[in-house]
This record gives structure tokens, C-alpha cells and sequence, in this order.
């Protein structure tokens, strides 16, 4: 079994796809647009060529997403948070910061109790963060 994040955005699928693949070092598997496909014929014209589904691996996990035309777009991405798991501070503090880029920062990177690293944001797209590299046992 894998248990894989499905992130839903507002038309900006392809753009935080590729913002992720150049942060977290991976590749975009897939990234397929509603024009072409039996989806196409249900959304509006000008959401053709948004993202009916994206994947992008990063070693050997997944992460996945898609556009969710706007009348099916609750308007963001609550409850959840997409959790980074980085062995090196450095590593961890890279990513961080990248990913805070234009976003929101709700607890800065920082040591804590349990880790090295830990920090919490939103980024750029609307998708929140946990960035957690712990300590050494």
C-alpha cells in the first residue's frame, strides 16, 4: 500500500508542480491536461488546459495534484499539512526557505524539543507545510 498527498489547486497546478520538482530535487511524471481527454467535456473551455492530474516523484515518493475547475474549488486547502521528513538542518533549512518563497510563514524554522528543524508555512500556492528534520536519538 502507498499513501500518497492529493493536492487540489485554483488553476495553478502546473506552475507549483514544477516549483516543487526544481525545491525538492524531483521528477514530474505526469502533468496532463483536461484538453485531449474525456474530462475536457466537462469543464469550461477555458479550463482546457489545466491540469486534470500531475505527479511528481521524488525518490520514491509521490505527490499528486490537479486543477479543480471553479466550481468545484472550495477555495483552499485546510486541515492538512504535506510533511517533509530531511535528515540534514541544512538540507531542511534549504527547503524551508524555498518553499516560503512568496508564502507565509507560520512558525519559523527553528530547533525544538523533538528536532533539529521544525518549521510550519503556506506557500505560494495555498499548499501548508511541515518541514521537520529530528534530532538524533
Amino acid at each position: 500500500m502507498q499513501l500518497n498527498p492529493y493536492l487540489m489547486f485554483d488553476g495553478r497546478c502546473e506552475q507549483a508542480f514544477k516549483f516543487y520538482a526544481k525545491v525538492l530535487g524531483g521528477t514530474i511524471a505526469a502533468m496532463i491536461p483536461h484538453e485531449g481527454t474525456p474530462a475536457a467535456a466537462h469543464v469550461p473551455a477555458e479550463w482546457r488546459s489545466k491540469i486534470m492530474h500531475a505527479r511528481l516523484t521524488v525518490g520514491d515518493k509521490v505527490l499528486m495534484g490537479s486543477d479543480a475547475p471553479p466550481d468545484r474549488y472550495d477555495g483552499g486547502m485546510n486541515g492538512f499539512s504535506v510533511t517533509l521528513g530531511i535528515d540534514e538542518p541544512k538540507e531542511a533549512e534549504r527547503v524551508f526557505h524555498a518553499l516560503a518563497e512568496k508564502g507565509t510563514v507560520n512558525m519559523p524554522i527553528q530547533e525544538t524539543f523533538w528536532a533539529q528543524r521544525f518549521g510550519m508555512l503556506v506557500d505560494q500556492f495555498g499548499t501548508p507545510w511541515m518541514i521537520n528534520c529530528e534530532k538524533k536519538q
